[in-house]
C-alpha cells in the first residue's frame, strides 16, 4: 500500500520526508540506512518517525510535497516537539 514517511536522523538531527509505492515504509528504512539513497547515506542511522498510508502513490506524492514546502516542515517542527538541545523528543 502507498505511504508518505518521515525518518529522523539521530546522527544529523534532521528529517527526511519521503514517499513509497508499496512495501511500506520499513522497507524503504531499510533501503535509506542500507545506504542505497544518495541523500540519506551521511545520515544513518535512520529511525522510522511517522508514517501515513495513502489509497495511492499520487496522494502520496502529494503529501510528500506538502510535508517538504515551508508549510509543511513547519508542521513537523511543531508536531515533533524538540528539546532544549535541539534533539527530537
Amino acid at each position: 500500500m502507498p505511504c508518505v514517511y518521515i525518518l529522523h536522523s539521530e546522527v544529523t538531527n534532521k528529517f527526511y520526508v519521503g514517499s513509497s509505492r508499496e512495501g511500506g515504509a520499513d522497507k524503504r528504512l531499510k533501503s535509506h540506512n542500507a545506504g542505497k539513497n544518495k541523500s540519506t547515506k551521511s545520515g544513518r542511522p535512520w529511525r522510522l518517525f511517522y508514517e501515513e498510508q495513502t489509497s495511492d502513490y499520487t496522494e502520496a506524492r502529494k503529501k510528500e510535497i506538502f510535508l517538504k514546502s515551508g508549510v509543511g516542515r513547519r508542521w513537523i517542527k511543531e508536531s515533533f516537539k524538540r528539546r532544549r538541545d535541539g534533539r527530537v523528543v
